[in-house]
């Protein structure tokens, strides 16, 4: 028996080819390549079909229409929407405990001795929240969607640019907390179209202990945490809350399949996860 060689392996997962494909074996060379060039050409077909599809229809890669429901629907539940910077200071870093010796810390961007490219969203929500608490009255719930960075080693699941949704919630009754990050949970399940799933506890490096959201393929699609927690004293912060963060390109990858996290986010060789050199 035989298996695909790298170059074709490498070809149909650019093209998106099921796992189930990526795993097929042959009885010889011949057999293998006549598989690899009917694999080929079906896929291109779905990837110009998809192409003239965004064209005609959508005009919106699924990223960015992912995005616009999720929006929708948080702000219809009365979150508001915030814009923090992209670029994160040092200090603000060291409050969410990601300090030299944190295992976090060997995956930042560094831009200048002080700054860095944003490794997730909290940081900046907390800096906001502390002033939302004193300024609206509770309960206080705001969102960010933007782009984060860390240096991953590629890999399928895995990306150095990655698009997180984070939202919080602050001012609930304690005994409210866990439903109600189930019940937000459900709702970014619902706009993402994704069924199958379920809420398992795990450990955190930031953290803690978190409360997190996985596909029935175990591929983690969220975590969320709840409070007060340590982290609360740096930002003089003592409400109970609750909050959740999502990947989008993770959400996109499970509902649309496919076996490389890469070809759902931002590129320049890919459209709305269709390889462009096809």
């Amino acid at each position: 028996m035989t298996s695909w060689t790298d170059i074709q392996h490498r070809r149909l997962v650019e093209l998106g080819a099921a796992e189930a494909v990526l795993q097929q074996a042959f009885s010889d060379d011949a057999a293998r390549n006549n598989a690899f060039q009917k694999q080929v050409t079906a896929l291109t077909r779905l990837g110009r079909g998809r192409l003239a599809q965004l064209r005609s229809t959508h005009r919106r890669p699924a990223l960015c229409r992912l995005e616009h429901r999720l929006t929708e629907a948080l702000t219809g539940l009365g979150f508001v929407q915030v814009s923090t910077p992209v670029l994160l200071s040092r200090g603000l870093l060291a409050k969410m405990g990601v300090t030299t010796d944190h295992p976090l810390n060997k995956q930042i961007y560094w831009v200048e001795r002080d700054k860095c490219l944003r490794p997730m969203l909290a940081p900046h929500l907390y800096y906001v929240m502390k002033d939302l608490l004193r300024l609206w009255e509770k309960p206080v719930a705001i969102f960010e969607i933007g782009p984060c960075f860390r240096r991953e080693s590629e890999g399928a699941r895995h990306s150095s640019e990655f698009t997180m949704l984070n939202l919080c919630e602050f001012g609930l009754p304690e005994v409210q907390r866990r439903q109600r990050i189930e019940n937000l949970a459900d709702v970014i399940m619902a706009q993402a179209k994704i069924t199958a799933y379920a809420f398992e506890t795990e450990t955190s490096a930031v953290y803690g202990t978190t409360v997190d959201v996985v596909a029935a393929d175990g591929l983690e699609l969220g975590s969320g945490a709840m409070g007060p927690h340590p982290l609360d004293r740096a930002w003089k912060i003592t409400d109970t809350w609750v909050g959740i963060g999502f990947g989008l390109e993770r959400l996109l990858m499970a509902t649309e399949g496919g076996s490389h996290l890469s070809r759902h986010g931002r590129s320049l060789a890919y459209l709305d996860g269709v390889r462009l050199n096809i």
